[in-house]
């Protein structure tokens, strides 16, 4: 059974920051080491470009005078709007509860320090960030990482609701990145309509696949009664080395699944174990996404 959440561990507090933040600080510190922040030019209220308005723009952001020279509304965006935000989100539903040895993490317990590892990270660079869903705009500085923190605590908090093991789907300015942190079995078809949802507006995603190493390898013999963290019920497998091939096939199957649905968008996934560090994922999630030139590490 899954050990408590890692937010819940962490009300100890070191100074005025929880436990889960100092970990998180300590696996970015690591993969920060010889890298340079993100250097910015220009002033944040200097005059960028006019775009087109989009849904869930607020009518305080229209440059009538702009508009008023054709048929269509325009926002006035300044260097700093303009310079992408980044949300992140993390799967915290029922099937994420799972470690199938004792001295290694949940997937929600990785997941939570995995994205509280990318807020700080993030954070150390320059950039703004926010929780997918959250309500609140991206932030910079170390209280943007706090604000992330208190997000997830709150979310996992909530009783009153099932957390969705899909990221919601939210207006985001053109130019925003996410990264979104899930197990990544659902369905996907559900999936494709995630990557093509952001995708259509221009927004840059990556996405990391958590699982643990029992998902991987079914590394059990014999009669075996599984049962499902969502409500999906009890299933006996007599023998279940017999089923070990076609259940790797099926995995394997919705790996290339998720990659394929990714390239199209210019999407990157990075998968990771939960029975290895969390420095290696994150390493390879910033440098993509300084590849994708959201990032200057020079």
């Amino acid at each position: 059974m899954a050990s408590p959440s890692t937010l819940h561990r962490s009300l100890e507090l070191a100074g005025t920051l929880p436990a889960l933040m100092v970990a998180a600080d300590r696996v970015a510190a690591t993969v920060i080491q010889g890298v340079h922040g993100r250097r910015r030019v220009g002033q944040g209220d200097a005059f960028w470009q006019y775009r087109p308005y989009r849904d869930g723009d607020s009518a305080s952001q229209i440059d009538w005078r702009q508009s008023a020279r054709s048929r269509n509304l325009f926002v006035r965006e300044t260097e700093w709007e303009a310079a992408a935000s980044i949300w992140l989100w993390r799967d915290a539903s029922p099937s994420m509860q799972y470690a199938s040895l004792k001295n290694i993490d949940t997937k929600a317990v990785r997941a939570e320090l995995i994205t509280l590892a990318v807020a700080s990270l993030l954070a150390d660079a320059g950039e703004r960030v926010a929780v997918l869903g959250g309500g609140m705009r991206p932030a910079s500085g170390r209280v943007a990482v706090r604000r992330v923190a208190e997000t997830l605590l709150d979310e996992s908090r909530d009783s009153t609701r099932t957390p969705a093991s899909l990221p919601p789907m939210v207006p985001l300015p053109a130019h925003g990145t996410i990264v979104l942190v899930s197990d990544w079995l659902d369905p996907l078809e559900k999936i494709e309509e995630i990557v093509r949802y952001y995708a259509s507006v221009g927004v840059r995603g990556h996405l990391v696949q958590i699982l643990d190493p029992a998902e991987e390898e079914l590394p059990f013999d014999g009669h075996v009664k599984f049962e499902g963290l969502e409500a999906e019920g009890q299933h006996t497998i007599r023998r279940v080395e017999a089923v070990r091939a076609a259940y790797g096939a099926r995995l394997t199957a919705q790996k290339e699944g998720l990659n394929r649905l990714a390239r199209p968008a210019n999407w990157t996934v990075h998968l990771h174990r939960t029975d290895r560090s969390p420095q290696t994922v994150l390493l390879s999630l910033y440098l993509a996404m300084a590849d994708m030139g959201r990032l200057n590490m020079a």
